[in-house]
């Protein structure tokens, strides 16, 4: 399976991961506001500090991202493009965030495609200030209780990088058992996630949110994306038994890769390792 160097030592835990509460609910991104203070609004409203959430469309503009880029310095395994900040709107086709905390405040990490003005299909990395809603749309949450993703140095791969931390239960709404979990580098996607619920007996679950990136990548359908370095948004995720009795993880995928090239479908299972990180809420069915 392919692999990639990293400039740290790899930690001995390759997933880490808080049990925690959850539910999902569904809200309104309030047109006018940056998409981080939208989106911790309608998490808070919900009783939540942090959790998930996919789009499915919407608007935003003033709009601003980078793409994943080769490193310059070497100090990293790959890096970030400088800021792109097309002009007038622009138009999701999916996306996936995760609200956690950054230096004691709100933040995100947030992936997905979109059309800007010049009717092509982009992606990347949204930046959370500069990211304004341009008109009110609704995507789908999965809230946490007892856990947080919180953005910490990580020596591996000389990132901050959001991981889940425990945190103090609440009395909010919160009937399903859920896991937050992050993937390390250098393990292939789908076998972690089978392997991680055959060793916590849970034998159905469902993914919420999704945000990380892969070496390139291999679909289910036979199509392969070369340039190692990608941004990725889970646009489904399951994991259950399989014809044979053993836990398939089907995870359907929405990615750009470092030269722009865009790409979707269900991913191969067994050949798409972590590149970096892969941040993702499962909820036991």
């Amino acid at each position: 399976m392919r692999s990639i160097e990293q400039p740290g030592p790899p930690a001995p835990e390759r997933i880490q991961w808080v049990e925690a509460r959850g539910r999902a609910f569904s809200f309104a991104l309030e047109a006018g506001l940056p998409l981080l203070e939208a989106a911790r609004r309608g998490f808070a409203e919900a009783g939540f500090s942090g959790g998930v959430l996919s789009m499915r469309g919407g608007t935003l503009g003033p709009f601003a991202y980078v793409m994943p880029a080769l490193s310059k310095t070497g100090a990293n395994a790959a890096f970030y493009s400088d800021t792109y900040r097309p002009s007038g709107i622009t138009r999701l086709k999916c996306g996936a965030m995760t609200l956690g905390e950054r230096d004691g405040a709100p933040f995100f990490h947030c992936h997905g495609l979109w059309t800007e003005t010049d009717g092509h299909l982009h992606g990347g990395h949204i930046l959370p200030e500069e990211s304004i809603i341009a008109e009110s749309f609704t995507v789908e949450a999965f809230g946490i209780d007892g856990a947080m993703f919180m953005a910490e140095p990580d020596p591996e791969t000389n990132f901050k990088l959001f991981g889940p931390v425990a945190r103090a239960s609440t009395d909010v709404k919160a009937e399903s058992r859920a896991f937050a979990l992050r993937l390390r580098p250098n393990q292939d996607f789908a076998a972690a996630l089978e392997t991680f619920c055959r060793q916590h007996g849970i034998l159905r679950a469902r993914i919420h949110g999704g945000v990380g990136s892969t070496i390139g990548a291999h679909f289910a359908d036979g199509r392969t994306v070369v340039p190692f370095a990608t941004e990725l948004a889970i646009k489904a995720g399951a994991i259950a038994p399989g014809a044979d009795g053993t836990l398939h993880a089907e995870i359907d995928i929405a990615l750009v890769d470092y030269l722009g090239g865009v790409a979707e479908g269900r991913l191969m299972r067994g050949d798409n390792p972590v590149l970096m990180t892969m941040e993702l809420v499962l909820e036991v069915v």
